[in-house]
């Protein structure tokens, strides 16, 4: 039995010679010629995994070398998922903040000041004027 179309998805394909000494197939719906019969790339899923490991924090780097790609793969898979799921922002609506203050308050502060906390983020439609950032609150263990 012949493979379906990659293109159309149409199982009526028929053989149509030899490129590199591998079978090449013709779609009779819609002329399309193929050789390779198996997809390209990983699957979605592995895909999506990799999306989910980065958003969680780990690197670039050790995605690609645990799904054994490229890291810029990993990146365009990243980059690909952002694009479909997210809107772009319209011009204007984003608020740029400059957090030097907190950055010397880090440096200075000898507990733990928050690597890893949650962070909630207000939309900018609902801002009075003061912006403050808000995180849960660390467990004494």
């Amino acid at each position: 039995m012949n493979p379906a179309c990659p293109k159309c998805g149409s199982p009526k394909t028929v053989k149509n010679g030899f490129r590199c000494n591998r079978q090449r197939y013709k779609c009779k719906q819609c002329g399309h010629q193929f050789t390779r019969t198996t997809p390209r790339g990983r699957p979605h899923a592995d895909k999506l995994l990799a999306v989910i490991l980065y958003m969680h924090g780990l690197s670039l780097n050790a995605i690609a070398k645990l799904f054994g790609v490229s890291t810029p793969a990993v990146l365009k898979w990243v980059r690909k998922f952002a694009q479909e799921t997210y809107s772009k922002p319209k011009p204007g609506s984003a608020i740029i903040m400059e957090l030097d203050e907190m950055w010397h308050f880090i440096k200075k502060n000898p507990t733990n000041s928050g690597s890893g906390r949650l962070i909630v983020a207000i939309p900018a439609s609902s801002l009075t004027g003061n912006v403050g950032i808000v995180t849960a609150k660390l467990s004494d263990a």
